[in-house]
């Protein structure tokens, strides 16, 4: 479908002026920015909260840790399927409608976990809080519709670096209720979370009267959602079932299949699930592409530095420090993600999102190439972590405003799922590289086996690898074309519709 006849079957006037909150975000938007913000903490906060628990399942809950490692697979596997779904069906229906039926899932979805009498019923909690992967693209595609002009920038650049954020706070909390409350009491608070978020976004945040129209692609839906299921399943657990078994080959070859006939149908359907001609835009393909490698260059930033931390000083490379100590040493990244996610607006203003992604990805290349010097002591180690936080806070920040920059309005939260996906891949494939490695290269420290240092300079070098590359697509992408000069933050299109 070509953007004309979208735009054509978009109601015109981004948020009806009856709506109280429309007063609201008018005259104090930045309220609106931090409803949406605190989201994306939820959202980071649910894929972290079971990281740190691992080891501990099969006890808890009587399983094998083979299954318990589901626990991360599901949630995963779920929010893939559902993002890209709930992203078009925020552009047809309404993105803060959408916004808060993931919100209500997502708080179903703790409920039950909190509950859960055995592991099985666990799995089916941590696949209803994968919902939670939708809420940032449509947070970040509801900012583009309500947000005045000026705030846009800001508003995007913090709810996408709010991922980082959520991980730098979510390490500590919960290494905190792990070891002085129960486990429950993480599935109960983001349940209350949850239901507190909804009834915020109700009544701060207005709704987004841009719509696209047409019927939901079903049969798009479908096909979708079984590419991802074997591509991701191979990617999380090839290396538990080898990466030559004919499991993981067969899922492999289904991903080929189904998703060239699902390409196909999406490419012939008059209102597709993803519109591949303009996902197929260089500005829109290669930031995509960029965002897979900036993903997998930031994953060591946050979960291999808490592994060093944690390791034995006698491995020559760790810290031997607990969780909860491990994770309040990397406690800073989150403020300087934070403080860095406002600098991006104001760099993505002043010389385009373009120059910032540049930027982010070059600094995340020195952070990996700090990281892979293996400083030996703590102080080091948190400057080079700290780096890697901020080159991911700048990239982060700029990616959804190259995408919403590239599409038609009526298709940002598509767009933005989409993108949101590609940084998924990216980091899930860091975490199998991660696996790969460390259980390859390692040591025995008193009968017990760990990662050596090698591994973790290898890993570390091949994340600085993944930016640079991104650094150089991004440096060589073009700008999209029609929609305003490099240093606009917003798009000129943007910018007329507002002022009709």
């Amino acid at each position: 479908m070509s953007e004309l006849s979208l735009t054509r079957r978009t109601t015109i006037g981004p948020v009806d002026p009856t709506d109280p909150a429309a007063e609201i975000v008018r005259h104090r938007p930045g309220v609106a920015i931090a409803v949406l913000a605190s989201c994306g903490l939820l959202v980071s906060l649910i894929q972290t909260m079971v990281v740190p628990l691992l080891p501990q399942f099969p006890r808890l809950m009587s399983t094998t840790s083979s299954t318990a490692s589901w626990l991360i697979t599901a949630t995963l596997i779920a929010g893939a399927v559902s993002a890209p779904v709930l992203g078009r069906l925020g552009d047809m229906f309404g993105k803060r409608r959408m916004l808060v039926f993931s919100l209500a899932v997502i708080g179903v979805g703790s409920l039950l976990g909190a509950v859960a009498p055995n592991i099985w019923v666990l799995l089916a909690a941590r696949v209803l809080q994968g919902v939670a992967f939708g809420v940032i693209a449509l947070g970040m595609s509801l900012m583009r519709d309500v947000l005045p002009l000026q705030k846009i920038g800001s508003g995007v650049g913090l709810m996408s670096s709010s991922l980082g954020v959520g991980g730098a706070i979510g390490l500590p909390l919960t290494g905190v209720v792990a070891q002085f409350a129960s486990w429950r009491w993480l599935f109960a608070g983001a349940a209350v979370v949850a239901v507190f978020q909804i009834l915020l976004v109700v009544k701060l945040v207005p709704e987004s009267r841009v719509r696209t129209g047409g019927r939901f692609d079903v049969l798009g839906a479908i096909g979708i959602a079984m590419a991802l299921v074997c591509l991701l399943l191979a990617i999380s657990k090839g290396g538990e079932w080898g990466w030559g078994s004919p499991t993981t080959l067969g899922l492999l070859g289904a991903f080929l299949v189904i998703g060239a006939v699902w390409g196909r149908h999406e490419l012939r359907s008059r209102t597709p699930l993803v519109d591949l001609r303009v996902s197929a835009r260089p500005a829109v393909l290669w930031t995509n592409l960029a965002s897979t490698l900036v993903g997998f260059s930031m994953f060591g930033t946050f979960i291999v530095a808490t592994q060093i931390l944690q390791a034995p000083a006698g491995t020559g490379y760790g810290f031997g420090l607990s969780l909860i100590l491990a994770g309040v040493v990397l406690l800073p990244l989150g403020g300087a993600m934070v403080v860095f996610s406002s600098a991006s607006a104001l760099i993505s203003r002043i010389r385009g999102p373009r120059t910032t992604l540049v930027a982010g990805a070059g600094v995340l290349v020195l952070g990996n190439v700090a990281f892979a010097l293996m400083p030996g002591n703590l102080p080091l180690l948190m400057v080079a972590a700290s780096v890697g936080a901020i080159g991911a806070a700048l990239a982060y920040s700029a990616l959804p405003l190259l995408i919403m920059r590239a599409v038609p309005e009526t298709e940002t939260a598509a767009a933005n799922s989409l993108n949101t996906l590609m940084r998924q891949l990216g980091t899930s494939s860091c975490a199998a590289v991660v696996a790969a490695v460390t259980t390859t290269l390692t040591i025995d420290l008193d009968g017990r086996v760990f990662p050596s240092g090698t591994a973790y300079i290898v890993i570390f070098l091949a994340g600085a690898g993944a930016a640079l590359v991104a650094m150089v697509i991004a440096a060589l992408t073009p700008s999209p074309r029609g929609v305003g000069n490099e240093e606009s933050g917003v798009p000129d299109a943007l910018v007329r519709r507002r002022a009709a």
